[in-house]
């Protein structure tokens, strides 16, 4: 039986798109797996890989124990999967690349969201610090174990560089000095990544911002009256009621919806308007030649501003709201004891976490990879105390 050529890529695309057919490669060799192609072997990956499973019950704004509608890393991730190949389709982009990028971008996230982050930077502040963008890449680079042949998933270049959203001048350093011309080469080049990393980094914002307005109204915390007076959703709220003006007086969230669905549907199209400006301006030959070239996937002006406003809005009313700051203290509290504890008590985990040569290092690895609910259980285990009480 032979073996069955790898195909070209089935959508016709643009000269600056990444194209599987030219990947930089991985930093194991292995030989092509056909039919796929080489970005579709990094998705089916991560959808396959622990991490990935992990992020159903990994909080985005609300702790996994306050309602199961809420979003998750999950959900999220798949949220800005949707958005980002919907874009990346009409710019003639690699679609297959956005996905990868976009399922994989959360997995170093800890448990209980930013409030989690912040806690491990501060428990690895004389150990290197925490950034859960560098944690995804050490994710896939290092931490998963499903290979006989190397550590990690081995995924491609491109995938490994979108993951690598942000990253400290420090770490980026010490990345490129371990693996040069590698992901992290960008940020001290003051290059950009590929058209696909960069629409998938709008895609994360575009797909937060309406989830957690959505999150935010089921939650209580938000009211319509307050995201009146934002202009991205009122405006699109106002087009609706104007078409259906029943829904004014209807209980249930179809008004609520029908405004995020538009609201999206309207920040897509925008970004892919202004992108196609930006790149008939540029003319990028190829797709290196679109990271030597400014961020070309972009809102346009006038958009742009309006979701900075959004964002600030959801900072302020969402994000530091005192029953959300309040849940988080508590959360952040919980994982500073567990790291302390398994510091104490290396043995309180796993072997391989408690026999790793740097120990810090291990712990902040052991703890960004737990579920909130799972966090929760070691901390009552490790303490006596229940952080959200019985």
């Amino acid at each position: 039986m032979t073996t069955p050529a790898l195909p070209a890529y089935p959508a016709p695309l643009a000269p600056w798109a990444s194209d599987p057919r030219r990947t930089r490669g991985r930093r194991v060799p292995e030989p092509p797996a056909p039919p796929r192609n080489e970005h579709q072997r990094d998705r089916d990956r991560i959808v396959h890989s622990t991490a990935f499973r992990r992020l159903v019950y990994k909080t985005q704004v609300f702790i996994n124990h306050e309602g199961d509608l809420f979003r998750t890393r999950l959900t999220h991730s798949l949220e800005v999967a949707q958005l980002g190949r919907s874009a990346a389709r009409a710019l003639q982009l690699n679609e297959d690349l956005v996905e990868a990028i976009a399922l994989a971008h959360d997995l170093g996230h800890t448990p209980f969201g930013h409030a989690g982050q912040d806690a491990l930077h501060e428990c690895m502040r004389e150990h290197g610090g925490f950034e859960h963008n560098l944690q995804s890449l050490r994710v896939v680079d290092e931490l998963e174990a499903r290979y006989p042949a190397f550590d990690g998933l081995n995924l491609s270049f491109e995938t490994r560089e979108g993951i690598l959203k942000h990253c400290s001048a420090r770490n980026a350093a010490r990345l490129v000095q371990a693996e040069p011309e590698g992901p992290a080469q960008r940020f001290v080049d003051g290059t950009q990544p590929s058209l696909e990393a960069q629409l998938v980094n709008l895609a994360d914002a575009m797909a937060y911002n309406a989830h957690d307005i959505d999150d935010g109204v089921r939650s209580g915390l938000l009211s319509m009256a307050q995201l009146d007076t934002v202009p991205l959703f009122a405006q699109w709220k106002q087009q609706v009621l104007d078409e259906y003006p029943a829904l004014a007086g209807q209980p249930g969230r179809r008004l609520l919806f029908e405004t995020l669905r538009r609201m999206l549907s309207a920040q897509v199209a925008d970004l892919i308007e202004a992108t196609r400006g930006a790149l008939h301006e540029h003319g990028p030959a190829d797709a290196d030649a679109a990271r030597r070239a400014p961020p070309l996937v972009r809102f346009s002006p006038a958009l742009q501003a309006q979701i900075t406003e959004l964002q600030r809005f959801l900072f302020s009313a969402l994000y530091r709201h005192p029953q959300v700051v309040q849940t988080t203290a508590l959360a952040r509290t919980a994982l500073v004891e567990l790291f302390k504890a398994y510091r104490a008590d290396p043995a309180a985990m796993p072997a391989d976490f408690a026999s790793a040569p740097d120990g810090a290092r291990a712990v902040a690895d052991y703890i960004a990879g737990m579920t909130d609910r799972y966090a929760l259980r070691e901390h009552h285990r490790l303490t006596g105390r229940r952080v959200f009480g019985d």
